[in-house]
């Protein structure tokens, strides 16, 4: 094994690539990148374990490459797809066939909403949960790392079980977040296949020299037995999938486990979830034991087909509420479907004295964080909890959220937490993304980069997550305690409140043309109050200026870049400045010396560029600054736009909707 910094579609594409001879696609939204990764590598001449390129075919659909991937599986190859949200739900009457025929395959989705009222490109549940009923296996990975280790797994276990799976991981907070893993070798996984599992696949296919028959049609007479026929190989599922997650346990020293129990022995109240919101909820779990409250969480990894016997095997027997939370929503259901799972569960194995509450998180990339989390257990102390609750949002219309009342920073103790205004297009978050790998590549430290922006991407505002520390990161969650914020746009700070979340004695990197005297006129006066009753450490640079000055047209980001790793302080400066200087070396070393020089200065220049400002005393209480951009003072835009312009849009109610 060897530390990777990456992010976790190319976490799932290393594995795929792998185990597949051929990938049929078709780019959708978050899980594009799986297959750009794959083409690339393939175009290299990378060979997959058994020593070939992957072959790739990129469809005129999802249903086109939904079809591929089933011609090919019937014709003896080893094959793959990658896809998400509707693109998922074109594939579903393909999967159904490949699921049927017993193919084994593993389709890697980076979960995504689906367009209801309107469209969402972010990532919930949604998708993956219409497509329980196809027959696929269903595996859940939490983290990037957990996408490498069980996208591992799920190719092992469909090999050998012949049951096709469908590996899901959360799009966007997991799909794009760059993290710095244990990457799995090769000739790591070559060992861990059992070659016969893959002689009996392709014994199977479609030839003329061994005729097979397969896709038939039946009659009321035969089919029924013919459904019920495949029963032995679900049953097998949950067993094979153990065996393989013990010899992926073996590789790596993770320990996996079907339903992974975390907390307290002899807790009473649990959670019961799936995907990146474990990682928050573990911060959490973590933060109440110090507070002495004996919580846990329950971790479903395994979804489809449900092990009722390994799952209530690892609730504590002392546990008596359980609160499951499902991110997607079913309009008209008796509740989501992890939660009727969990009840049912719980029922059939004697175990129904446990009471079972259902809630509803992070649709469509909505933010979950610990302080969340907080309010679930708080609701589950109750001596009634509510049941079928929404937490993360306010809901003044049927009243089902839950109040957030406790501001829960379950951070690990010596992490640092940036944050980066940017505008899309203009340099930040491939800056920052450099930044994580500097320091997750070259240093022991654990690196962890979330990129936010809007549906608009190019020419919308981006604002870059960075989090560093000397132990694992779980925070999968945006920054609300800052270390360092910069602002590497000046016309934000009328429009975005970029300084509440700096911690006391923090720093500001803003971008800009003004000088020290200009400040005071062209900030907002709420900006400047915060600055000084924060003691925030606030400093200028004019990158346009320098990037002028030594005849370059492009740069901004590379002097940004720059100054960060010389006021963040997290590794010396000067190696930072080397470690630049050899990724610029690589990514632009073909267009000539010339340019390679022109963005070393870039680097070399942006320290003395940087101004300190000594602010005077009387921020602290001025009325007086530049306004803040209001718009138009019509209502609807005052009480609808403006909060969602100022990227407040998640302090609006249910009603500001109806």
């Amino acid at each position: 094994m060897k530390k990777m910094t990456i992010d976790g579609n190319t976490a799932a594409s290393h594995i795929a690539y792998a185990f597949s001879e051929v990938a049929a696609i078709y780019p959708i939204t978050p899980s594009s990148p799986m297959a750009e990764v794959a083409d690339e590598w393939s175009a290299q001449g990378r060979k997959n374990m058994f020593g070939q390129p992957l072959r790739l075919a990129e469809m005129e659909s999802e249903g086109g490459a939904a079809g591929a991937v089933h011609g090919s599986l019937v014709a003896g190859a080893l094959t793959t797809t990658y896809t998400a949200s509707q693109g998922l739900l074109l594939m579903i009457p393909n999967m159904y066939k490949i699921a049927g025929e017993l193919l084994p395959t593993v389709f890697h989705v980076s979960a995504r909403a689906l367009a209801a009222h309107a469209l969402n490109i972010f990532g919930d549940h949604a998708d993956v949960m219409a497509c329980r009923q196809t027959g696929f296996a269903m595996l859940s990975s939490n983290s990037v790392q957990e996408v490498m280790d069980l996208a591992l797994v799920a190719h092992l276990s469909t090999l050998k079980s012949s049951v096709p799976f469908l590996h899901f991981f959360d799009g966007f907070r997991t799909s794009h977040e760059v993290s710095k893993i244990d990457g799995i070798e090769y000739d790591e996984i070559l060992p861990l296949v059992d070659m016969e599992d893959i002689r009996r696949f392709k014994a199977r296919a479609l030839n003329p020299e061994h005729p097979v028959q397969m896709g038939t049609a039946q009659n009321g007479d035969i089919y029924f037995q013919n459904r019920e026929a495949a029963n032995k190989y679900y049953e097998a599922v949950p067993g094979i999938v153990k065996e393989m997650m013990k010899k992926v346990t073996k590789l790596t020293g993770r320990k996996y486990e079907l339903y992974q129990y975390y907390g307290a022995p002899d807790a009473e109240e649990i959670i019961v979830m799936m995907g990146s919101g474990c990682e928050a909820a573990e911060e959490t779990v973590d933060y109440l034991a110090k507070q002495g409250k004996k919580v846990g969480l329950l971790k479903v990894r395994l979804y489809r087909p449900f092990s009722v016997k390994d799952f209530v095997g690892a609730i504590p027997a002392s546990v008596k509420k359980i609160a499951v939370l499902d991110r997607t929503k079913e309009a008209g259901s008796l509740g989501e479907p992890l939660y009727l799972d969990v009840c049912a569960a719980l029922a059939e194995s004697g175990r129904g004295d446990i009471k079972v509450y259902g809630g509803r998180y992070g649709l469509g990339s909505k933010e979950f964080n610990p302080s969340m989390v907080g309010a679930v257990y708080e609701n589950l102390e109750k001596k009634n909890p509510k049941n079928h609750f929404t937490v993360g949002i306010t809901d003044d219309v049927t009243n089902t959220s839950l109040p957030v009342e406790k501001f829960i920073n379950a951070s690990p103790e010596g992490t640092s937490r940036c944050k980066f205004y940017g505008l899309g297009s203009d340099g930040t978050v491939g800056a920052n993304k450099n930044s994580i790998k500097i320091i997750g590549d070259h240093t022991d430290m654990y690196a962890q980069g979330y990129f936010a922006y809007d549906s608009k991407k190019s020419g919308g505002l981006t604002i870059s997550h960075l989090r560093f520390g000397k132990t694992p990161i779980k925070s999968t969650y945006l920054i609300d305690q800052a270390d360092f914020v910069a602002c590497h746009n000046q016309s934000y700070v009328t429009r975005y409140d970029m300084v509440s979340d700096l911690k006391e004695g923090g720093v500001f990197l803003l971008n800009t043309i003004w000088n020290k005297d200009q400040l005071d006129e062209e900030l907002p006066y709420q900006m400047k109050n915060q600055i000084a009753k924060k003691h925030i450490k606030f400093y200028t640079l004019d990158a346009l200026k320098i990037v002028t000055e030594i005849g370059a047209r492009k740069g901004v980001n590379t002097v940004c870049q720059a100054a960060f790793f010389k006021l963040a302080n997290i590794i010396p400066y000067e190696q930072a400045a080397d470690y630049m200087k050899q990724m610029i070396k690589k990514a632009y070393g073909k267009k000539g010396d010339a340019v390679v020089n022109m963005n070393y200065a870039c680097v070399d220049k942006a320290i003395e560029g940087l101004v300190e400002i000594k602010y005077p005393a009387d921020w602290a209480t001025t009325t007086k600054g530049a306004p803040m951009v209001e718009g138009p003072a019509d209502p609807y835009f005052r009480a609808f736009i403006k909060p969602i312009a100022a990227q407040e849009g998640d302090k609006l109610p249910v009603s500001a909707f109806e």
